[in-house]
């Protein structure tokens, strides 16, 4: 298993600071990781973080992990399906919500007026239930 989060009780959260462009992600779109143990080696841990997107800002390929990610769009609206010059695609509205499975293709993504998701990315082996 992963080395283990720490125990945090209720922290106030900067939400204007701490902000970062994910390994392989576009310029405007930006990560606040609030915890993480998530080793993608040793294919164990997890990981808790916000997902900004900027007004405008898409990705152009799809994405695919091997641990599970479940994603709660909290504000804003996501066009899912866009093509590499962020057209076309499926819209959807918060308050949304996706589980994913390791190995499923998603996206590309874009917002067009910006939005916030909450995510969770987790590797879970049905023998360590």
């Amino acid at each position: 298993m992963g080395k283990g989060k720490p125990h945090i009780e209720f922290t106030a959260l900067n939400m204007d600071e701490g902000w970062e462009v994910p390994p392989g992600y576009p310029e405007g779109i930006k990560q606040k990781v609030l915890t993480s143990d998530l080793d993608e080696e040793t294919k164990t841990g997890s990981r808790s973080r916000f997902l900004r997107f900027d007004p405008g800002a898409y990705s152009t390929v799809p994405f695919v992990h091997d641990h599970w990610e479940e994603v709660y769009l909290v504000e804003g609206t996501m066009i899912v399906g866009n093509d590499e010059n962020g057209d076309g695609g499926e819209p959807f509205t918060a308050p949304t919500y996706a589980c994913r499975p390791p190995g499923a293709y998603h996206g590309p993504f874009k917002s067009e007026k910006g939005c916030l998701l909450f995510e969770l990315h987790y590797y879970y082996k049905p023998d360590e239930a």
